[in-house]
């Protein structure tokens, strides 16, 4: 007969089957829209018939009164799609889930409720020690959308505001070229028996590719200049037309630029900063009166006389060469961006509800 001892050893070393993961609460969430702080983010996060859709799946949102304005929804369209209307930031980010587009400030984390989640554009590389500090103080999982992956390891948020940004940057070159805004006088693209515009674009992704598409639609001559081969024949795939494109060498792009009436910057950082790829003497050789829009200048830009503008003050001179470097181009179109915007966060905001809070969506979903 064994000892009571050995039974003792032998019932401890039998090995156990770990807990499953279970739902924290049985309550759904409820998701804060606060209205946005800085007078240049005109987007939101949700559109009303997103909010009608988690209403009917037991979501509660509040949005605070005027969050929509910029994009033409109203309180009203909110409201009638199920959404509770607060008139003070606090209340509305005092919930399960805040959806901002710009980083919140330090007053907005005070008010948020401690182990709440926070989906937004956090901007790290530019936050201070301070910023990520207040986050921890209050337990915030805090979710920067700029870097959220879908399934298939794309970035879906990047990759709509990206083809926004493209689209939009050609519309906004036809309005500083003309003689309204003192520019060149010229149309973009061209007329019969007057030489088409010549847009330089430097980048080959995706705000690139809506560029060159608007651009060719437009009726324009475009030249493409990127560092990997690749992404250039993926974007000649992608446009299906023989356009010219080359490598970025100090000798074609000078030369490209020179003679270019329209200059798109559209590298997107791999690694930190962008690299600077155009001197000040290529934008000093232009002609006068020409455009030159770095869309990378959120990420440093890649134009050395590029300096960042608001889209109160949008453009200055350089070398008498206009320049717009306005970082968020896709605020210009509020509303198609809050649409965008509430097509990609919508879902996942079902899924969260579904699992039960945002820890739950890290531990059982690899791509989020």
């Amino acid at each position: 007969m064994p000892s009571e001892l050995s039974k003792t050893t032998a019932v401890g070393l039998i090995p156990k089957e770990a807990t499953a993961q279970t739902r924290k609460a049985e309550k759904s969430l409820l998701i804060g829209l606060p209205k946005e702080v800085s007078p240049h983010e005109k987007r939101i996060c949700l559109t009303p018939e997103a909010v009608g859709l988690l209403s009917n799946n037991g979501i509660r949102v509040i949005v605070e009164s005027g969050a929509g304005l910029q994009a033409k929804f109203t309180d009203q369209d909110f409201s009638d799609a199920g959404a509770q209307i607060v008139y003070s930031s606090k209340e509305a980010l005092d919930s399960d889930v805040v959806l901002k587009v710009d980083p919140p400030t330090l007053e907005e984390i005070d008010a948020m409720r401690v182990g709440s989640c926070l989906i937004s554009a956090l901007q790290l590389g530019s936050q201070n020690q301070e910023f990520i500090q207040k986050l921890n103080e209050k337990k915030i999982t805090a979710i920067a959308f700029e870097y959220l992956e879908d399934k298939v390891g794309g970035m879906p948020v990047v990759r709509a505001m990206s083809e926004i940004a493209g689209s939009t940057v050609m519309l906004i070159a036809a309005e500083y070229l003309s003689s309204a805004n003192d520019g060149k006088g010229l149309i973009m693209g061209g007329v019969t028996g007057v030489p088409p515009t010549q847009v330089v674009i430097i980048g080959a992704g995706t705000v690139a590719e809506y560029a060159a598409r608007t651009a060719l639609g437009l009726g324009a001559s475009i030249k493409i200049f990127d560092n990997h081969i690749y992404k250039l024949r993926r974007i000649k795939h992608l446009i299906g037309q023989q356009i010219y494109t080359s490598t970025i060498d100090n000798a074609s792009l000078a030369q490209a630029m020179a003679e270019a009436d329209v200059v798109i910057g559209a590298l997107r950082a791999e690694k930190g900063r962008n690299k600077i790829v155009v001197s000040e003497e290529m934008v000093a050789n232009m002609m006068h009166g020409s455009l030159v829009i770095d869309v990378s200048i959120d990420q440093g830009g890649c134009i050395e006389t590029a300096r960042m503008t608001t889209h109160q003050e949008p453009v200055f001179l350089k070398n008498d060469i206009i320049h717009y470097c306005v970082p968020n181009i896709p605020s210009r179109v509020a509303r198609t961006a809050s649409y965008s915007l509430s097509n990609i966060l919508t879902p996942i905001i079902l899924q969260m509800n579904d699992l039960g809070g945002a820890e739950e969506m890290i531990f059982n979903y690899k791509w989020f």
